[in-house]
């Protein structure tokens, strides 16, 4: 596919995104956000619409967005993932893949109002058991043809980014013949959320029941090919944003390691500590390569998607936990009060393993694409 190498814009467009987090989302506030009750202010979130364009990164211009691909997507999401922000922005960001993969006369009025700022949406993809492809999906979709038109959805969704904010609920759902992606209303009657106990504060997780609940498919239903896609995205997307937390924790790491002086000299000179960050460093380095390839085959339309996104997904999830470890490990005792931040990356990438699919689980899907 030629050779991958970022522009001046890429690099323009990290450098703002990046000022802006540093600037907005300082630990003091992501520490604030974590004990509100919600993450998401909405004057904040229609500031990063306004001023930014994050929201409308991806969105086509005809609707109000900028137009870009997968590559500019992945720079926004490691960019926020160093910094941990908890605003719902990976949600919005992996709802809007999948408006933008539908039927335009579908999802035209609900790309514009995410573009603005205006809409928080989410995906529900997972259900009670665990399960983030289409065998797990039992959550049901009936059309109404016989009885007013219309599709109706019933079941419950569970481990739903920011599913209690979000305005737009992007449900996967069984039809009689497979499974296919439905726009539902938050505020729509039959939709029911509650909150679920988490381990990673900086991103909360809803439970979703759906009652017989209106709903639009945003591509013709059972459409296989588009709903695995779709997840391919998505599973690019997450592992991006993971790429990004691992490179702050490493950075973390190394930089205590230089400062912390232990008989007479800074630790970071020790063999064992050398080792952990030469190691974790071969970690973060591999894990944005893979990110970033998803993202480039994505943006190419390659064949190689297919094998490139789980792989991703389930090296990146790896790579963040061990590197969140290691850093833990390097500051020793320190990093396990709540005080200190380095616990916040260990949460969030615990938590991201499983979320979106596991690495084993992943791995059994590359497996199965490659004909092992």
């Amino acid at each position: 596919m030629g050779t991958f190498e970022f522009t001046d814009d890429h690099e323009a467009l990290r450098s703002t995104v990046r000022a802006f987090v540093e600037e907005t989302f300082p630990e003091a506030q992501v520490r604030r956000l974590m004990a509100a009750p919600s993450a998401l202010e909405r004057p904040g979130w229609e500031r990063m619409a306004r001023e930014l364009g994050l929201q409308g990164l991806v969105v086509p211009e005809e609707h109000g967005g900028a137009g870009a691909g997968p590559v500019e997507l992945a720079i926004v999401l490691e960019e926020l993932g160093r910094r941990l922000v908890p605003v719902p922005f990976l949600s919005t960001a992996l709802a809007t893949i999948a408006l933008v993969g539908g039927d335009r006369a579908v999802t035209a009025g609900y790309l514009e109002a995410v573009a603005e700022g205006r809409v928080v949406a989410t995906v529900a993809l997972a259900e009670d058991g665990g399960g983030w492809d289409a065998a797990g999906v039992h959550c049901a979709a009936v059309s109404g043809d016989g009885d007013g038109g219309g599709w109706r959805l019933t079941g419950t969704k569970s481990f739903v980014p920011d599913g209690l904010d979000a305005d737009l609920l992007v449900v996967a759902a069984r039809t009689p013949a497979g499974v296919g992606l439905f726009a539902v209303d938050g505020a729509a009657d039959g939709v029911s959320r509650s909150a679920l106990e988490v381990f990673d504060l900086t991103r909360r997780l809803a439970r979703v029941r759906l009652d017989g609940v209106a709903a639009t498919p945003l591509s013709a239903p059972a459409d296989a090919a588009v709903f695995d896609r779709f997840l391919d995205a998505a599973r690019i997307a997450v592992a991006a944003e993971q790429a990004g937390g691992a490179d702050f924790a490493l950075a973390m790491a190394v930089g205590y390691a230089k400062e912390r002086v232990q008989f007479g000299r800074a630790i970071g000179s020790f063999q064992a500590v050398k080792h952990l960050c030469a190691d974790a460093f071969v970690d973060v380095e591999s894990a944005r390569s893979a990110a970033y390839y998803g993202a480039w085959a994505l943006a190419q339309d390659s064949p190689e998607v297919a094998t490139v996104a789980p792989l991703a997904k389930a090296f990146c999830s790896e790579a963040f936990f061990s590197t969140a470890r290691t850093n833990m490990q390097v500051h020793g005792g320190i990093s396990f009060t709540y005080e200190h931040p380095a616990h916040l990356y260990y949460r969030r990438a615990r938590s991201g393993v499983q979320l979106w699919g596991s690495p084993r689980a992943n791995r059994d899907l590359l497996a199965t694409r490659i004909g092992l």
